[in-house]
């Protein structure tokens, strides 16, 4: 099993304030890579492929634009991923990077509040190496991320004729939801140590870590 990858992409030694900190939370801790584990070393992958689950997670963790952690995926991803696939998926997150979240309410009262936005589409190049299923996939996960309030059966359905199975919908938006997590984590952890650093250095007053796993 991978060590904690919540404290491998943190950069927490063991034994470090913050291994104690999270050791204190040790139930959050353990869902959170019992999670991990779940979603990308599964015993069995059915019907999303390890292909489908790490191109996927490099590409949304490359939106969040978090180097460290979308270089994790990525790495991981080229283990096995053909250098073709690999270039595609790299074009593809330098294509869809951008600031968020934005996209249209239903039409009604929170109308006013639409912000506009692209809706990113995989360039035709990089859908025939990828695939169209894996490319609906993306679309997908970049709506997920920039455009949740656009969720829709239509969505949906575009996913359905691209081949994705409703029990295959679920592993791809547990995969988004679970790395949006993941990323929020990371980031308080390392602005933690951060602030623990400059604390310890009597530059600011100590810092409470109550809300981090």
């Amino acid at each position: 099993m991978t060590r904690d990858i919540i404290d491998q992409l943190s950069g927490i030694a063991p034994g470090s304030h913050l291994d104690t900190v999270r050791h204190n939370r040790s139930v959050a801790r353990d869902n959170a890579q019992n999670s991990y584990v779940a979603l990308f070393e599964p015993s069995d992958p059915a019907g999303v492929s390890l292909f489908e689950r790490f191109a996927l997670a490099a590409f949304v963790t490359g939106l969040h634009g978090d180097t460290k952690i979308a270089d994790h995926y990525r790495a991981t991803l080229a283990r096995t991923a053909r250098p073709d696939a690999l270039a595609a998926l790299g074009s593809e997150v330098l294509r869809a990077a951008g600031e968020g979240p934005y996209g249209r309410y239903p039409a009604g009262p929170l109308s006013v509040e639409d912000i506009p936005g692209p809706v990113h589409q995989i360039a035709q190049s990089n859908r025939q190496v990828l695939g169209q299923r894996l490319a609906a996939g993306l679309e997908h996960a970049h709506l997920l991320v920039f455009r949740p309030r656009e969720a829709s059966a239509d969505a949906l359905a575009t996913l359905l004729a691209a081949g994705w199975t409703t029990a295959d919908i679920v592993t791809l938006s547990q995969l988004v939801a679970f790395l949006s997590f993941q990323i929020r984590v990371i980031i308080g952890l390392r602005a933690l140590a951060a602030a623990t650093i400059r604390a310890d250095a009597g530059l600011i007053q100590p810092v409470s870590p109550v809300s981090l796993v």
